[in-house]
């Protein structure tokens, strides 16, 4: 077994709709390991968050070098969570990007604060401009908001200068990058707290799930309490006879991980450096194949003969449209061809209940890069042929 789409010929794949492509925007990497580890848990009858959850959590800041790994239900919460521990709540304003997935913005809103959202540097790098973060600053902002969208770093040494300048804290979504470094330092590890995700389409998958890191004692500590309704001993622990009582010091969620997919995600991140390097290779194919083609390319010149260290996760491939060409008919090209594509993402402040809550935001070069941006085809198990099918469907659907 392999992947999603299990059971079809050779260069197809199955879509998240249930429809087969030729080719799929992602396509899982899981095999026989997977299902061996699923298979141990089952058998071992005990499925809450354990000693499975533990070890995922002590593997997974191995890999970071971060003292804190929480493991939650997914990166939402984790959000949610960080701004929690980093005590933001009514009155306070986060600074957040709008292209973004949603959740970036409504964990803050959760808490009861307000965002303020900040343009991306160019159309070249489509990540929050530090310039337009030190533009939002009010004697109200908290904190910080910073996405590495696509798995391509933040320019977190003058994010972190901001913050520490005019004291605030910093949350990385890093959801889009696991694995991820910028001057050897991994993403996640240089805010506050980091915020992965371990959906289906991500670079490691479980379904559902997330993790939450830090190197704050004091926000891991509100984090184990927040994420299991405030309880000061779990399940787990009483199974064990490490305690045979609790007590519940803070009104808190159920937003704990299952031995299931601890168990995936152990399995998963054991691949996950072989795998980030082949979406780089595959992410290095489409950029020479396509750089003729009258398409924008972001981060491509951030990282092709970069001088200092950076190492991305190439979480997704986005591609600018030429201007003038309409995005619906060439998406209707591609699959006719067979090609699944995507958009990442709407920005966040036109959606309408955003429009309702904060009217007249103007952010220029998100909406540019929104309104052209197409995410083609990207994961570790693409063959050399399906990126050619993808090219020339791209060149196709660009003239059409």
């Amino acid at each position: 077994m392999k992947g999603i789409g299990v059971g079809l010929p050779r260069g197809t794949g199955r879509g998240y709709n249930g429809t087969s492509w030729r080719v799929p925007l992602a396509d899982l990497d899981y095999g026989p390991e997977e299902e061996a580890a699923v298979q141990q848990v089952l058998r071992g009858r005990w499925l809450t968050m354990g000693a499975v959850t533990r070890e995922f959590e002590e593997r997974f800041a191995e890999l970071l070098g971060v003292k804190h790994a929480l493991a939650v239900s997914n990166a939402t919460v984790a959000l949610h969570l960080s701004c929690l521990a980093l005590g933001i709540g009514p009155g306070d304003e986060v600074i957040v990007p709008s292209l973004s997935f949603v959740a970036t913005a409504n964990a803050v809103l959760y808490t009861g604060a307000q965002v303020r959202f900040a343009d991306i540097l160019s159309l070249n790098e489509l990540t929050i401009s530090p310039e337009a973060i030190e533009g939002q600053i009010t004697p109200a902002t908290k904190a910080i908001i910073v996405m590495h969208y696509a798995g391509y770093p933040c320019r977190m040494k003058a994010v972190m200068e901001i913050a520490s300048r005019h004291g605030l804290a910093v949350i990385e979504d890093t959801a889009h990058a696991p694995g991820a470094s910028l001057d050897g330092k991994s993403l996640g590890m240089w805010g506050d707290a980091g915020c992965f995700s371990f959906f289906s389409n991500k670079n490691l998958s479980t379904g559902e799930g997330g993790m939450l890191v830090t190197n704050r004692d004091d926000v891991a500590e509100q984090v184990r309490l927040l994420r299991s309704h405030g309880m000061t001993s779990l399940t787990w622990d009483r199974h064990r006879g490490h305690a045979y009582s609790y007590d519940v010091v803070a009104i808190g969620y159920n937003y704990r991980m299952d031995e299931i997919r601890a168990a995936l995600g152990l399995v998963q991140l054991g691949k996950l450096p072989a795998n980030n390097a082949r979406r780089g290779q595959i992410t290095e194919q489409y950029w020479a194949a396509l750089e003729n083609a009258a398409v924008g390319l972001p981060f491509r010149d951030t990282v092709v003969g970069c001088t200092h260290p950076r190492s991305p996760a190439y979480h997704i491939f986005p591609m600018l449209l030429p201007e003038g060409v309409s995005r619906l008919p060439f998406i209707d090209s591609m699959r006719a061809a067979g090609i699944q594509t995507s958009i990442h993402y709407p920005p966040i402040h036109q959606f309408q209940v955003y429009r309702e809550k904060y009217s007249n935001v103007a952010l220029l070069r998100t909406e540019q890069a929104a309104e052209r941006e197409i995410t083609l085809p990207l994961y570790p198990t693409m063959t050399d042929e399906q990126i050619g099918w993808v090219v020339e469907a791209v060149r196709v659907g660009i003239k059409d």
